[in-house]
């Protein structure tokens, strides 16, 4: 298993969160797409050798305020959400870069601030071939 620009790659990271996800998940949580404050853009900062880090960015909707919602205790609540399926998100890396998703961990850091516009959720996978 090699780090070879897969995952890394804009069109693959947009099929592995599409543009719309964020819909499908506060319909999925609210009952309403629009009661949504942000949208999820999958950004990559490193891709090598049995490492992957990701980081799901959490961009303010128009009229809404990213820093009103609950955005430090979300890593946990997007880790087990299905609407969003980062352990889906996880396994497709996995299968990206030759490894085994069950040999894989995964871990979400704590939500770092950007801006008032930005939030970010780090994704830190691990990987044996």
């Amino acid at each position: 298993m090699s780090g070879n620009g897969k995952i890394c790659d804009e069109q693959t990271l947009g099929q592995l969160i599409p543009a719309g996800k964020a819909d499908d998940f506060f319909e999925a949580l609210y009952g309403d797409a629009g009661e949504g404050a942000y949208d999820f853009e999958l950004v990559c900062r490193s891709e090598e050798a049995g490492r992957v880090e990701l980081e799901l960015l959490l961009h303010q909707r128009p009229g809404k305020c990213l820093a009103c919602n609950l955005t430090y205790g979300l890593p946990q609540v997007l880790g087990r959400h299905p609407v969003l399926n980062l352990k889906g998100v996880v396994q497709r890396v996995c299968e990206l870069a030759g490894a085994d998703p069950a040999q894989a961990t995964w871990s979400l850091g704590h939500t770092r601030v950007i801006s008032s516009e930005v939030h970010a959720i780090p994704i830190t996978i691990e990987m044996q071939g």
